[in-house]
């Protein structure tokens, strides 16, 4: 008898010792109650503003369409007019051997690639071939070179614009598939954040739950209503959370570590999330996918995904440069005619005989045709062979497109039914615990029930959070793999 004595009286004054340490509990969960009356929203909303304004791999993705309208610009350069000149002149002897001034404006037209050219030139001197020579007024000419067979369709510089218009398309559908990349790889870290969140918001409630549990148990052992062995399994029920919720701390911690990556100012600087933010509420019950939005997915990725649009892109540059190189099996020939005239000016007098007519001009022509041909027909048969691999890949990607959309859309109804269910188990779980807390203040159960029950709560409630987190995250893949972007609004 003496000896359970000295036991109780060890136990009670062990609980003593545990019961005043609990100050600095009370303190952390009254701390967590104050950060939480002082929090921040940080929505889906807030985070696709400063992704979409200030994320640096959405400008660089911007400069994509830049860089392309750059190369068509250098491509119109093609397409320039040229002025050039020259003058030379030999002095000997008291004799002019020759001074020549030859100068020509070119200007390249779209139109059968013919170039417009307007000349002027002077050639006087002793020894000047007669052929060019001209009195000391000079000689005027305008004129067209035309090539008549190859060129006539599509020569080099036409080519050259077209196929750098085209990859201003495709250049902007990399822009999109960058962008879209980007957008779903911040919405999963916020969502993973989401779940971490209420994850230490649960386990939290947990602690505190346990910590009134013992507070309770310590004063009714105390007084003798309950046994001391009683608070042991309450207090150690509360270091199990304790060390639960520090576990869980430095995962939240990481958690918004790894969203604030997502985080720039419009001046360029990093930004962190801040401490007190916390993520938007969601309605569990509003997790319902839509049949209607599956088929506008798959209707507008079978023509606006940036896979696809970039294939076709490609596609319509092959077909370009299948023109091209169809026209290159042509011979060359190309005729060159100039109207001569004495003019250099528009008001000077000029006889009819010196001045522009049908009777004064000047012509050429220029032939050629390679006799084998094996150049342009291995480059010809080249083309071919990639528009075959092109629709080839085509037809695989729009498949594996369609079927990425329907396997997201799969998951998304599984995690929807699985909520449902959920939500409905945490519910008669809850019922559990309170009907498991009315028995034990009757003395019809035990503390182990309790803990039992009330820790199974808990953590159906953490996979109710993770089904949530599970959904939304299936649903930006879901617009992902259909090539767009979600509407962040929510219900």
């Amino acid at each position: 008898m003496k000896n359970d004595f000295k036991a109780c009286l060890i136990i009670l004054m062990l609980l003593r010792s545990l019961f005043t340490a609990q100050p600095a509990l009370a303190q952390s969960a009254a701390m967590v109650r104050a950060e939480a009356d002082s929090t921040k929203v940080f929505s889906v909303d807030d985070l696709q503003m400063l992704v979409f304004r200030y994320h640096p791999i959405v400008k660089q993705a911007a400069l994509l369409s830049e860089s392309a309208r750059a190369n068509v610009l250098q491509s119109l350069g093609y397409f320039d007019p040229a002025l050039k000149a020259g003058f030379a002149r030999k002095l000997f002897g008291n004799t002019e051997y020759y001074n020549k001034w030859n100068s020509e404006l070119k200007i390249p037209l779209w139109l059968a690639g013919a170039d417009l050219k307007i000349g002027y030139d002077r050639n006087v001197g002793t020894y000047v071939n007669p052929e060019g020579r001209t009195n000391s007024q000079g000689l005027s000419a305008i004129g067209l070179s035309i090539p008549l067979g190859q060129g006539l369709v599509i020569d080099a510089r036409r080519n050259t614009l077209r196929q750098s218009k085209i990859m201003v398309q495709y250049a902007e559908a990399e822009q999109l598939k960058q962008i879209n990349a980007v957008w779903y790889g911040a919405v999963k870290d916020y969502w993973n954040w989401y779940y971490t969140y209420k994850q230490f918001n649960l386990i939290t409630e947990g602690v505190e739950l346990a910590q009134r549990r013992f507070t309770a148990m310590s004063r009714q052992t105390i007084i003798g209503d309950k046994p001391a062995i009683d608070s042991v399994e309450a207090y150690i029920t509360v270091q199990e959370r304790i060390i639960q919720k520090e576990k869980m701390k430095i995962e939240l911690q990481n958690a918004q570590l790894v969203l604030s990556n997502h985080l720039w100012s419009e001046d360029g600087n990093p930004l962190e999330l801040p401490a007190d933010a916390v993520p938007q509420q969601v309605n569990p019950a509003a997790a319902k996918p839509n049949p209607l939005v599956l088929d506008t997915l798959l209707g507008q990725a079978a023509s606006q995904h940036p896979e696809l649009l970039k294939l076709r892109s490609k596609g319509e540059q092959l077909a370009v440069e299948r023109s091209y190189r169809q026209e290159l099996l042509k011979p060359k020939l190309n005729v060159t005619g100039n109207l001569l005239s004495n003019r250099t000016d528009f008001n000077s007098f000029i006889p009819g005989d010196y001045d522009f007519n049908w009777s004064n001009y000047k012509v050429g022509i220029e032939f050629s045709f390679p006799l084998f041909l094996r150049s342009e027909r291995g480059k010809l048969r080249e083309v071919k062979i990639k528009q075959q691999e092109l629709n080839y890949d085509i037809q695989q990607y729009g498949r594996t497109i369609r079927n990425d959309i329907n396997a997201a859309y799969n998951d998304l109804s599984a995690y929807a039914a699985q909520l449902a269910v959920q939500i409905k188990s945490v519910q008669n779980q809850q019922i559990l615990v309170t009907g498991e807390n009315q028995k034990f203040n009757l003395g019809e159960s035990t503390l182990f029930l309790i803990n039992s029950r009330e820790t199974k709560l808990i953590d159906m409630k953490i996979k109710q959070e993770s089904m949530i987190s599970g959904y939304q995250k299936t649903l930006a893949e879901l617009y992902y793999k259909a090539g767009t972007r979600q509407d962040v609004r929510l219900n």
